[in-house]
């Protein structure tokens, strides 16, 4: 035990961050900082015995709250120390700047000098950086006056706050402290007692209530506890005897009441413990704190916040009785049996569902929403005049069981998009399910409870998500469901598209029936055909075509661009993409019906453009006025065992706030040489029908496919019947009666172009003509669908004329106006119009053909 000392008027103040040390008390530290090393060196090493430093409290800015006074800095100077002056205020607070953030420190006025009981300097490998592990003992408190630094480290001029001999000897005789010296030797014994017995110890401790002074026995005692740093600082502040041992004795009962609060818990639950329950223990023992507490209802505490949740619910009378009988078998049950959790969570699945609770719909303003299609769609008409005939027929009957739109497009043109802008114009909550690669029924209806791992269907689990019970709730890639043995998922979607089945859809995990029928359910497909009759006929298709380029080229400047740039942290004044290179990516580098090719095209130019800007040097530019300090940043954690290890930080100095923005010297502009180099050679031009329809037996057509029309060159070799049949009219003869396409099979247009090769005055297969459509035996030509698609898959290609059956003329209302000034339609009514226009100059050997 330390004897007294005399103090100097200043020391070296080690800042100990949250944690007090108090006199007598013994505490490890390891310093690494250079303000703690060059304190430990200047104040401890150096002066080796004889060397003293304080140790102050310092809050958090996290913990502002004042206790007692704080030290503020001061704009002075003192002789002899360089740096500011910290004197006494009780409001403001010193600012130090560590880990790149300004923290306030809350100094207390109260400390502890301390000396050194062991020292030891260490140098860390590779750094070199040298370090101090130093075992420190409290000795006596001190008051600061007057706070200042030298160096990197802070010190004090300070006053002793300790008892004279005489003023000791005179508290001594005091009546009230001999009676408090008395109740806490008799806790402080007491307390010992019980942890040597529970510790099996000899009586050294006791030795300690003998020669040590009662004075300082309280602050060697408290110090032991674990008590927060509010009860430490109070502690400390006690500078008058009485007040410490009456604050001593409070924490020490505490401390003696808490194990014997523990030892009556184990007693409690080592009694109630048989052979059979051995591996509830932990449980057991939690119980019975809680019991202890007042607070012994934890499950069941949960149990009843859950049968308030279903309660407040909305759940119908039907399905509350369900629940009940569900709930009451819970309570029956342990936690810790198996279907324990499996019920739980039944019940929290009918508490979380919206039985009652709905989005509250906008009044709706079918002008706002036509703004709205217009702003986030181009083009599409048809297609948004629909949706407003939709939302109109909501505003004047917003119950009525409408139909289920079914958008049917390729890829890229905003079907899903269009789901989400009619729950946006309704006001009303938007979820996506995606049903492509769906082969399970249950994933559909859900599994049933009697399986391991069971749960929902994704509608009953979307519509658990959302919250509402009314929410526009999109079937996304309908046309891909399959089917196998565990059942038919597009059969099981046929109750949930019925108006008059799905108020009563009953999922299986669920096992009681729940109302689809307010949910608004919108599909989207690639394709009609794979979707089943039965199921496409409880839905409204609406086709969605491919764009043309000059749609293209509106919604890349428009929509696609800014958010290609947002996306990659561009603006237009990194990027600039004029219309003619967009051009020329739609012309060279896509050929699609939609925009998605278009956009991941855009988006590599926005890398290249992204890689220069974040290669050029950030501009810094400080922010002024800000002052700084050169302070250190305490941490500490305490380690295992008694014994504490505090690691202090350096903190850096915040001259100012940095603020980084890139600046280029012109806007990046994209021309061809950047296409090519980022893009590639172009992948598309229009030469390439001119080079294939060169070699006879070669014509285009036009068909149509899931990712919208296409152009399709067809070749050929062999022969047909009727062909070969009209040999002679054809010119296809020779003088001996030979037929030159004996044993051959039939097809038409590009075979005949391919026999009529020997023939070199005859013609070949336009290279600027493509055609669709169907023939008959006899010749007649007979419509086809998806005009419109081939339409502009011709148009994308470079084609000048399209040849199309009579019948499908009506068609052509639908391509825009644009795409037809560009090209000639020619109808025809039987092949022999297709072959006149088919071949360069005409068929110059229809005068020959009695076809």
């Amino acid at each position: 035990m330390a004897e007294s000392v005399e103090l100097p008027s200043r020391l070296g103040i080690l800042p100990f961050k949250n944690k007090v040390l108090l006199p007598g008390a013994i505490i490890r530290i390891r310093c690494t900082s250079p303000s703690s090393v060059k304190l430990v060196e200047q104040e401890l090493w150096q002066r080796e015995e004889k060397g003293l430093i304080g140790i102050l409290p310092v809050r958090d800015a996290a913990e502002s709250a004042s206790v007692g006074p704080v030290l503020s800095q001061g704009v002075g100077s003192e002789s002899g120390e360089r740096g500011s002056r910290v004197q006494v205020g009780t409001s403001d607070s010193h600012r130090l700047d560590g880990k790149n953030q300004q923290e306030v420190i809350h100094w207390h006025t109260r400390g502890v000098a301390a000396r050194a009981l062991h020292l030891s300097r260490g140098v860390e490998k590779p750094s070199g950086r040298v370090t101090y592990v130093v075992v420190l003992e409290g000795l006596c408190r001190f008051s600061v006056q007057e706070l200042s630094t030298r160096g990197t480290y802070y010190t004090a001029r300070i006053s002793p706050l300790e008892m004279t001999k005489s003023e000791m000897e005179q508290v001594e005789q005091d009546p009230e402290f001999i009676t408090l010296s008395r109740q806490f030797k008799a806790t402080a014994t007491e307390l010992i007692s019980v942890l040597e017995q529970k510790q099996k110890t000899g009586g050294r401790t006791k030795v300690l209530l003998e020669t040590v002074p009662v004075h300082k026995l309280a602050d060697i005692f408290v110090a032991s506890f674990e008590i927060s740093f509010e009860e430490q600082l109070c502690m400390l502040d006690s500078v008058d005897l009485k007040v410490r041992l009456s604050k001593a004795t409070e924490l020490v009962d505490r401390h003696l009441q808490s194990i014997h609060v523990a030892e009556k818990i184990t007693q409690k639950v080592e009694g109630q413990l048989s052979k059979s329950q051995k591996e509830f223990l932990l449980r057991q023992q939690m119980r019975a704190i809680k019991e202890e507490l007042g607070d012994n209802d934890d499950d069941e505490d949960d149990v009843v916040a859950l049968e308030r949740k279903m309660q407040s619910s909305g759940m119908p009378s039907n399905i509350w009785k369900h629940a009940q009988r569900e709930l009451r078998r819970l309570k029956k049950m342990q936690p810790q049996q198996p279907g324990y959790n499996s019920s739980r969570v039944y019940l929290e699945l009918l508490a979380d569902l919206p039985w009652q609770k709905a989005s509250e719909e906008y009044e709706l303003d079918l002008r706002v929403a036509k703004e709205r299609l217009d702003s986030d769609h181009y083009g599409l008409a048809k297609v948004k005049q629909r949706i407003i005939e939709y939302l109109a027929v909501r505003k004047l009957k917003p119950d009525a069981r409408g139909p289920v739109l079914c958008f049917v497009g390729p890829p890229g043109v905003g079907k899903t998009s269009l789901a989400s802008s009619i729950a946006a114009a309704l006001g009303r909550k938007f979820i996506r399910i995606s049903l492509g690669g769906v082969k399970d029924e249950a994933d559909i209806r859900g599994h049933r409870r009697t399986y391991i791992g069971s749960m929902p269907g994704r509608l009953i689990d979307g519509v658990k998500r959302v919250a509402v019970n009314n929410p526009v709730m999109l079937l996304d890639e309908i046309d891909k469901t399959g089917s196998d043995v565990r059942g038919d998922p597009a059969s099981a979607l046929l109750e949930v598209l019925d108006p008059e089945q799905n108020k009563t859809f009953n999922d299986h995990y669920l096992n009681v029936p729940f109302d689809l029928s307010k949910v608004i359910f919108v599909a989207t497909a690639n394709r009609v055909q794979p979707i089943p009759p039965p199921l496409l006929d409880r839905m409204e298709v609406i086709e969605l075509p491919g764009y043309t380029p000059e749609e293209k080229l509106k919604i890349a400047m428009h929509h696609l661009i800014p958010r290609v740039l947002d996306q990659h942290g561009l603006t237009s004044e990194f990027l600039k993409i004029p219309e003619a290179m967009v051009k020329l990516v739609i012309q060279g580098y896509t050929r699609e019906a939609g925009v998605r090719n278009l956009e991941r095209n855009l988006a590599a130019l926005a890398r290249a453009a992204a890689v220069r800007v974040a290669e050029q040097e950030p501009a810094v530019s400080p922010i002024k006025d800000v002052h700084s300090l050169a302070s250190p940043l305490l941490e500490n954690r305490l380690a295992d065992g008694a014994e504490v290890e505090m690691e202090v930080i350096p903190m850096g100095v915040n001259n100012h706030e940095i603020s980084s923005t890139f600046k280029i010297a012109s806007p990046l502009t994209v021309d061809e040489d950047m296409l090519e180099k980022v893009l590639g050679p172009p992948r598309f031009d229009d030469k390439e029908a001119a080079e294939r329809v060169a070699t006879p037996g070669v014509s285009v057509g036009l068909v149509w496919t899931s990712v919208g029309g296409e152009v399709q060159f067809v070749e050929a070799t062999q022969w047909g019947e009727r062909v070969r049949a009209r040999a002679r009219d054809l010119l296809l003869a020779t003088a001996d009666e030979t037929n030159l396409l004996e044993g051959r099979m039939f097809i038409y247009i590009f075979l005949l172009g391919l026999y009529l090769r020997m023939d070199p005055q005859q013609k070949r297969v336009r290279a600027d003509t493509a055609m669709t459509g169907e023939m008959t035996l006899r010749g007649l030509v007979l419509p086809v669908g998806g005009i419109k698609d081939k339409v502009l898959a011709a148009h994308r290609c470079g084609i000048k004329r399209v040849i199309l059956p009579e019948r499908n003329l009506k068609d052509l209302i639908e391509v825009p106006s644009a795409v037809l000034s560009g090209l000639e339609i020619i109808v025809a009514k039987r092949m022999e119009d297709v072959l006149e226009q088919a071949f360069d100059g005409g068929c110059p050997w229809r005068q020959h053909s009695k076809l």
